[in-house]
C-alpha cells in the first residue's frame, strides 16, 4: 500500500534576485511500512525533501499525496492539524524543550491535540519504556546523554501513533555507537510497530541498516536502490 507519493515535485528558494531550485521534479513512492535512507552531499536536497514529505513545507509546484489525499489544496490549519495526528519528527537537533522532564517533553504532542494529561502521561510514559528510558522519564535534557536526548525525541515523534516518522540527520549530532544504536532503534520501532520511517544521513555506513536507499543529488534523485 503506498503511504506518500510526490509526483514531479519542485522547490525554488530565492536569495534576493537569486533563483534556488531545491528540489528539481522529484517523483517517489513510499509504501507503508517502508525504512528508507536519503542521502547524498551537503546541498543536495535531502532536508528539502523531508520538510516536503513532512508537510512543513510547500512545493513550489508537484503533487503531495498522503494515503490518497491531496494535500495541495488543504488550508494552513488543516495540514498542521494532518501532520499533528500521522506525522512523528526527528530532528539532528534534538529539539527538545530544555526546562521540561523527558516525560514532559514526549507529553507535549499529545497536549497539542488536547488529549488530557492522564492520558498523555500515560502514552508518554510507554513510549519512553519503549525506547529503554523508563528509568529516566524525570530526567531534564541536560541530564541526558546525546543518544538519550535522541531517544526521547523518537519517543516523542512515536507518541501520537504517527503513520509515518521523518528523520532529519537524526545522528548527525552524535557518535558512531550512538549513530548506530538509534538507526537500530528507529528499525526496531519500524518492524514492532510497522511505523514508516524515512531519515537522511551524512554517513554511508548506516544505509547497511535500510530496506532502501535514495541518493540525492543536486536537487534530483540520482539513484533509488533496495
Amino acid at each position: 500500500m503506498t503511504l506518500l507519493s510526490l509526483k514531479d515535485v519542485k522547490r525554488r528558494f530565492w536569495l534576493g534576485e537569486t533563483a534556488i531550485d531545491a528540489l528539481k521534479g522529484v517523483s517517489l513512492e513510499i509504501a507503508a511500512g517502508e525504512f528508507l535512507a536519503a542521502w547524498g552531499p551537503s546541498g543536495s536536497g535531502k532536508s528539502t525533501l523531508m520538510h516536503i514529505i513532512g508537510l512543513i513545507d510547500s512545493p513550489t509546484s508537484g503533487e503531495i499525496r498522503f494515503e490518497g489525499q491531496d494535500t495541495r489544496g488543504m488550508q494552513d490549519d488543516a495540514i498542521t492539524e494532518f501532520r499533528g495526528k500521522r506525522i512523528g519528527f526527528v530532528f539532528q537537533s534534538f529539539n527538545l524543550v530544555p526546562v521540561l522532564s523527558a516525560m514532559e517533553n514526549a507529553m507535549l504532542p499529545l497536549q497539542i491535540q488536547g488529549i488530557s494529561e492522564r492520558e498523555a502521561s500515560r502514552r508518554a510514559g510507554a513510549a519512553l519504556e519503549d525506547v529503554g528510558l523508563g528509568a529516566f522519564l524525570r530526567h531534564r535534557p541536560d541530564k541526558l546523554s546525546g543518544g538519550q536526548r535522541q531517544r526521547v525525541a523518537i519517543a516523542r515523534a512515536l507518541v501520537i501513533n504517527p503513520r509515518l516518522v521523518v528523520a532529519d540527520e537524526p545522528t548527525a549530532n552524535l557518535d558512531s555507537d550512538n549513530s548506530r544504536m538509534i538507526v537500530d532503534l528507529m528499525r526496531d520501532m519500524n518492524r514492532s510497530k510497522g511505523v514508516t520511517f524515512v531519515f537522511t544521513t551524512h554517513d554511508p555506513r548506516l544505509l547497511e541498516h535500510v530496506d532502501r536507499r535514495i541518493m540525492m543529488h543536486d536537487g534530483a534523485i540520482e539513484r533509488d536502490e533496495a
